[in-house]
């Protein structure tokens, strides 16, 4: 195999196990549009303690920004945790009109069981400042940024303050896609579309960065038993969770005519949590802006048959039963 393409079976260097090794926690900002996989993927990082969150950063993409910050609170407000700070982000994608996704998630984003509006208040200032201060704040590498959806808010804060670009520990993101191709077109991933521009930037800073793209997490299905574990916890978090996942899996089961939906966004905190449940490759990956046919196209050299340096860990693979046995279990400590 070529060595831009070799295979990793295990990363005991991944951050959160190498904090955990150190008996530290692991510090994380989560970068949303919640999305009921988005905010799954926040419940598990809220259950995880080898993770300190330091804030929640809202970015328009599955539905308007006033909407993804709302959802975000709400999420913080179900587990318990208002002490996290939501910060509200960019509206639109750098050069882009915004593309919603609420024929997958519904007009509020998270449709499915009724949400009242959250009683907590957005954090005051913008979610790019937020993460430029952090960064600065922090020691230099050791915090981990995981955007969860487009990538709006992390290249403007590497464009207006690229002093922080070598400050971030790593970037662990769920977006595009190499077998699987494209969910929003035939050739890109819905995150990656949404905002190509800002993709770009990203994925051409420098920072060491983990994608989780559609190839494993559509190998990280629910079914009837996964979702029905969700249920039996009893708890409010595990009810919520299950009808969150019961309204999210009718869109995947039609289009693809699986038995359950892919949670997507809570790889990218499995990830950080076990690694060893997951594997892929060090590959080079580069995003498509220009052509209208494959606008948001995530080009990755999984085969190596370019000169071009690998810049990513494409995962390809996921232990879905260890992925969900993970989650019911972190999940099942966010009690009432």
């Amino acid at each position: 195999m070529p060595a831009n393409g070799r295979l990793m079976r295990r990363a005991l260097d991944i951050p959160g196990r190498a904090a955990l090794m150190r008996g530290m926690t692991q510090k994380i900002i989560i970068d949303t549009d919640p999305g009921q996989d988005d905010a799954v993927a926040i419940l598990l990082a809220f259950a995880s303690p080898e993770l300190k969150v330091l804030g929640l950063t809202a970015v328009a993409g599955n539905v308007p920004l006033e909407l993804t910050a709302r959802n975000a609170r709400i999420v913080c407000e179900l587990a318990g945790r208002t002490d996290i700070p939501v910060y509200a982000g960019c509206d639109r994608p750098i050069a882009r009109d915004l593309v919603t996704a609420e024929h997958v998630h519904g007009k509020t984003g998270l449709d499915g069981p009724q949400m009242d509006d959250p009683a907590m208040p957005l954090a005051e200032g913008h979610a790019v400042d937020f993460i430029i201060d952090t960064l600065r704040a922090q020691d230099p590498g050791t915090v981990v940024l995981c955007p969860l959806g487009p990538l709006t808010n992390i290249a403007t804060a590497f464009r207006r303050a690229p002093d922080i670009v070598e400050r971030v520990q790593r970037i662990v993101l769920m977006g595009g896609a190499y077998f699987e191709v494209g969910n929003i077109t035939p050739a890109a991933e819905f995150n990656i579309y949404v905002d190509p521009e800002a993709a770009r930037d990203v994925f051409a800073a420098g920072v060491p960065l983990t994608v989780l793209p559609l190839d494993v997490t559509h190998k990280a299905l629910t079914n009837a038993a996964r979702v029905q574990a969700f249920r039996d916890m009893g708890t409010r978090v595990g009810t919520m969770v299950a009808a969150w996942t019961d309204f999210f899996e009718r869109y995947d089961k039609e289009k693809y005519g699986s038995a359950g939906a892919p949670l997507h966004d809570p790889c990218v905190i499995a990830w950080l949590l076990k690694p060893e449940l997951f594997s892929g490759r060090e590959v080079n990956v580069e995003i498509e802006v220009d052509s209208p046919l494959t606008r948001g196209m995530t080009v990755a050299d999984w085969w190596g048959v370019t000169d071009r340096a690998p810049n990513a860990l494409f995962i390809g693979d996921v232990d879905a039963d260890g992925f969900f046995a993970l989650l019911t279990e972190r999940l099942a400590r966010l009690h009432d």
